[in-house]
């Protein structure tokens, strides 16, 4: 079991990595087993959250309503990380959002990682899900506030602990810190339909927006033109 590492967790307003933002980072650093230090903090994104993700989450608009911008929370947390091991469940997920924002402001991310939620699909077979309530159920382990961050990353840490006491030493190799992956792909820009329908969208609904259509990208386009439709 390693003594040392990186416990996180980061919440969403998607699914993608390239099209979404991160609204809350959440992390413990563990030391001789031990919590070290915390990093717990929204981040201002630079579109509304949807009502979707304000029901899963609790993350409302007037709780990041004044957070720092991205490229300031990222580039502490970065600092936060060191040289640590990353743990998470499902951690892919979570470090390819945070690989897309650290790329965004030109900084590198690269990590060694663990991850529970794989551990637990080789080891847990018989249990029909997986996920991180279902498996903190299935140990006792509680959750105050689930799909908050810093809590799901706090239980990820003791879920990590059960399941090396239980199974490190019959399964080591699955415990074993493996390098992260995440190809951030080059933003494509905006396509001359999306360019005049956000123009046409501006001039019916009368607002002022700061956009350069030159450089615009595709996914920077569809959440303006989102943006409009909801207004």
């Amino acid at each position: 079991m390693l003594k040392s590492y990186i416990s996180f967790d980061v919440e969403t307003t998607g699914l993608n990595p390239l099209e979404n933002e991160i609204i809350e980072i959440g992390a413990l650093k563990v030391r001789d087993g031990k919590v070290a230090e915390r990093f717990m903090e929204f981040i201002k994104p630079k579109v509304s959250i949807s009502p979707a993700i304000t029901s899963l989450t609790g993350i409302t608009n007037d709780m990041v309503a004044g957070a720092r911008p991205r490229c300031s929370v990222i580039s502490d947390f970065l600092d936060f990380c060191e040289e640590d091991v990353l743990i998470g469940h499902n951690v892919s997920f979570d470090y390819s959002f945070m690989k897309c924002s650290a790329a965004a402001d030109g900084l590198p991310f690269e990590k060694m990682g663990i991850d529970t939620l794989k551990i637990a699909q080789k080891v847990l077979k018989e249990l029909d899900s997986k996920s991180l309530g279902s498996l903190c159920d299935y140990y006792h382990i509680e959750n105050k506030s689930a799909h908050r961050a810093y809590h799901d990353a706090l239980v990820t840490a003791k879920l990590y602990q059960t399941l090396a006491h239980y199974f490190e030493e019959k399964d080591p190799k699955i415990f074993k810190p493996v390098q992260l992956t995440y190809k951030v792909k080059k933003p494509q820009p905006a396509t001359p339909k999306q360019i005049a329908f956000l123009n046409n969208l501006i001039r019916k609904k009368q607002v002022k927006l700061q956009w350069n259509p030159g450089t615009i990208t595709r996914s920077e386009a569809s959440r303006m033109i989102d943006e409009l439709l909801k207004g």
